[in-house]
């Protein structure tokens, strides 16, 4: 079952007008249907649910104009076809707005082909009990991802209103994610800042690549500091300012020194020590709590196939 709703952009004469003009329409409408989420309206959007002075309008970005008439066709919530799995779940932080987990490596963050079950977001429909259609109806309350057999913090929104202001403070970079990763190599210098644009590889569409935004890459910026060095090896502390896919894989690839164990953008030996993937880790995740505005600060402690690896590379270098 679906209903519509309908809205006129105020005349030039109403005082609030100028307000709300300068906003274009996900913006509108987000202000005037707050209980949606502005994604899940941005994606109605796209679907040609949304008309403007009875045309079909597909693009977030117009500009309302004086007098227009809106109209919005929003379906019900489709159910999850997704089944609730009893995963354990390592949890660092819960309440009623969020849950934030410690994500083991070999778990994929939500379905995809060849990965229908045994998600996180299965995992996450049987502990929580009204997460489906939170921000979608196939990644319900995910915010940001990790790769695979990347480990670590990671934050799943239990409401509309939560997921909103989380994927807010991701895109206006107030929320700090933080990893470690074991590179092959040792840097000539203690940090710096590796910045350029990700995109498709243009050969294995499977890789992401060091891109020209000209030829469609999109803006990246990884920061990163020397932890400690191990002989040919160093742990590396990472911090995004933005999210693109595999974007500290990509950017350590590019630097020369790729993260140990990566299958994809080294040669993924892992030193005797039985890594499912890259040695890669979100250590730390520091965010505004989307109710109270408190700021959490959650630390995931190393998993254990890191910390041998770690042990090792120290025996080695004494």
């Amino acid at each position: 079952m679906t209903y519509t709703q309908f809205f006129q952009v105020p005349l030039l004469d109403d005082l609030s007008a100028t307000a709300i003009l300068s906003r274009r329409l996900d913006r509108y409408l987000s202000q005037q249907l707050p209980e949606i989420s502005r994604s899940r309206l941005q994606k109605l959007i796209e679907q040609g649910k949304v008309e403007i002075n009875g045309k079909i309008c597909t693009s977030k970005k117009v500009t309302l104009q004086p007098g227009d008439h809106i109209s919005l066709t929003i379906p019900d919530v489709q159910p999850l076809d997704l089944q609730p799995e009893a995963i354990p779940l390592d949890i660092l932080y819960e309440d009623d707005s969020l849950i934030i987990i410690n994500k083991p490596a070999d778990l994929v963050v939500h379905p995809a082909p060849g990965h229908a079950s045994g998600t996180l977001v299965n995992a996450l429909l049987a502990h929580c009990q009204n997460l489906a259609g939170i921000g979608g109806v196939e990644r319900p309350g995910i915010v940001h991802r990790l790769d695979k057999d990347t480990t670590g913090a990671i934050a799943i929104a239990k409401t509309d209103q939560a997921h909103q202001s989380l994927q807010a403070q991701i895109q206006a970079k107030t929320a700090q994610r933080e990893y470690l990763g074991v590179v092959y190599g040792a840097p000539k210098t203690e940090q710096g800042i590796v910045n350029q644009p990700i995109g498709r590889h243009p050969l294995d569409r499977k890789k992401m690549a060091v891109v020209p935004v000209s030829k469609g890459g999109r803006p990246a910026v990884t920061h990163w500091q020397v932890r400690e060095r191990l002989g040919n090896y160093t742990l590396v502390h990472f911090q995004l300012e933005t999210g693109r896919t595999h974007q500290i894989r990509v950017h350590s690839a590019y630097m020369g020194h790729p993260l140990v164990g990566d299958p994809v953008y080294s040669n993924g030996r892992s030193l005797g020590v039985k890594l499912s993937g890259q040695a890669l880790h979100a250590w730390r995740l520091r965010l505004q709590h989307p109710v109270s505005e408190e700021w959490l600060e959650l630390i995931a402690p190393l998993p254990p196939v890191l910390t041998t690896l770690l042990s090792i590379l120290r025996l080695r270098c004494s």
